[in-house]
């Protein structure tokens, strides 16, 4: 019982095809057991019932040669009956249909009254008749009959003869037996090839529903049919399509949220730097401006070179107060995007020759030497007045922190559609652990030096955010004497660029 219901329970293939050759070897046997046991009940209610049929013809015959006609004999033909009818006085036939008449008519008057023949089986009787069954007969076959009298007097005798019903039986169930077993063969291998038919789809949706449940949605129910199934696989893609879709706006969604968690992070974390770092840059000029107030409130110093000096340091770090917080103004509207980018094809040639000549008189206090040479128009697209802060702040780096030769050369280069703009000053390069963090507002490689020209550590910071503004690339490059800062725009112009050497 497991190992079938281990196999039955294995698929609906192997369930329908069990059950089918099941439900058929339960009719055969229940056809068997019908046979076995209720033939020979029914094949004797069947015969009682034709002799009691013809018994009630003979009694409303108004003659007996009214069954002398061809309905009468098929019908007695038909149902294998012989019939003799005779006279009560002087024991003469008035009327037979059987082969055996002068037997049955000796059985009549002799045998059968005397229940001398066999062993007897009364069926039903009457005032008139005797239906029994005559079985074990010594010589002549079992039979089922009927006798007595008539209602006009006369005697009768209605007989049928029956084989053994067992036997009849028997072979009966044998071939029963023989027709099941060759259908139940037939019929299982059509029942496998059709179960295979109805079940390989309804597999197809399983492997389909397993590919789904791993989000695998690629995969397709490709069939065609109408039926319950077709539409179960057509309903299944679908919900693959829905499903695929609602999952790949929730990724979506939930890269967003990702990012909005980042960014609301990252800006927590800029806002806590922000607000250390502004701190501690303001920290210095107001003690300085209030410590020199202090001192002209008290009149430390009465004479009016120190009272200038006093004013003149007040003023200065003022100044240097009120540069930074434009530029943290001006970064904040950066980052932020609240600054607007306006590209116009204009030529750089010309802006960086305004910004060194203007940065001239302070390369010569520095004694320093400030080259650019490019002579030709070079038309690039970008935001002009935020190029022209971008290399202002290239230029000003590089005048606070040249050294050594003291040359600082300005170049503009073609590379490919590309226009580069680089900036070189002569000096110490830039430690390698600081190359990516000189980018980061208030962050300072030098900070004595940074502190003795004063420096906020904004101007880099500045200068990539209005490279990333416009989607364009800024960096730096260590020498041996010195550093180069650059950054690139697209080209306006397909001529060709000088390229100058350091």
């Amino acid at each position: 019982m497991r190992v079938m219901r281990k196999f039955m329970g294995k698929s609906i293939r192997n369930r329908l095809a069990v059950t089918f050759i099941g439900m058929m070897v339960l009719f055969l046997l229940v056809i068997l057991l019908i046979n076995t046991f209720f033939l020979e009940r029914v094949y004797t209610v069947s015969r009682e019932k034709c002799i009691l049929q013809t018994y009630n013809a003979l009694n409303d015959a108004d003659s007996y040669d009214t069954l002398n006609t061809r309905t009468f004999g098929d019908y007695l033909l038909e149902n294998n009956l012989s019939l003799i009818i005779v006279d009560k006085d002087s024991s003469k036939m008035l009327y037979h249909f059987a082969k055996d008449a002068e037997d049955m008519r000796d059985r009549l008057l002799f045998g059968l009254p005397l229940n001398l023949e066999g062993d007897q089986q009364i069926l039903r009787s009457s005032d008139n008749y005797i239906l029994e069954r005559r079985i074990n007969t010594p010589s002549i076959t079992d039979s089922i009959n009927m006798f007595g009298t008539l209602d006009n007097g006369d005697e009768f005798l209605i007989s049928t003869p029956i084989e053994s019903l067992k036997d009849s039986a028997r072979l009966s169930n044998m071939f029963y037996i023989t027709i099941g077993f060759v259908m139940i063969v037939f019929s299982s291998a059509v029942v496998l090839v059709l179960a295979e038919r109805i079940t390989k789809p309804l597999h197809k949706l399983s492997e389909l529903s397993q590919e789904m449940a791993n989000l695998n949605f690629s995969v397709k129910y490709d069939s065609s049919g109408q039926d319950e199934v077709g539409v179960l696989g057509n309903n299944l893609n679908k919900m693959s399509e829905e499903l695929e879709r609602t999952i790949s706006e929730l990724k979506t969604a939930n890269n967003e949220l990702q990012k909005d968690i980042e960014k609301k992070t990252q800006i927590d974390e800029m806002r806590k730097e922000f607000l250390s770092n502004v701190s501690h840059e303001l920290k210095t000029p107001i003690a300085l401006i209030q410590g020199y107030a202090e001192g002209l409130q008290e009149c430390i110093n009465d004479d009016p070179e120190s009272r200038e000096f006093y004013c003149d340091v007040i003023i200065d770090e003022a100044g240097k107060m009120n540069n930074m917080v434009k530029k943290l103004l001006t970064l904040n509207q950066l980052e932020f995007g609240n600054d607007q980018i306006t590209m116009e094809r204009f030529n750089i040639t010309e802006l960086i020759r305004g910004v060194v000549q203007s940065s001239q008189l302070l390369a010569s206090q520095k004694e320093a030497e400030l080259r650019f040479v490019q002579k030709d128009p070079v038309y690039v697209w970008g935001d002009e007045f935020k190029i022209e802060e971008v290399v202002t702040n290239y230029v000003s780096n590089a005048l606070n922190h040249v050294d050594y030769e003291k040359k600082i050369e300005v170049k503009i280069l073609q590379k490919g559609k590309m226009i580069r703009v680089s900036v070189f000053n002569t000096g110490d390069p830039i430690p390698q652990e600081d190359l990516d963090k000189i980018w980061i507002k208030f962050y300072k490689v030098d900070k004595a030096r940074t502190r003795e020209y004063g420096g906020s550590g904004i101007g880099l910071s500045i200068v990539k955010a209005i490279m990333d503004s416009m989607n364009q690339k800024c960096g730096v490059i260590n020498y041996d004497n010195g550093v180069e800062f650059w950054f690139e725009l697209q080209s306006a112009d397909p001529a060709e660029i000088s390229i100058f050497p350091h």
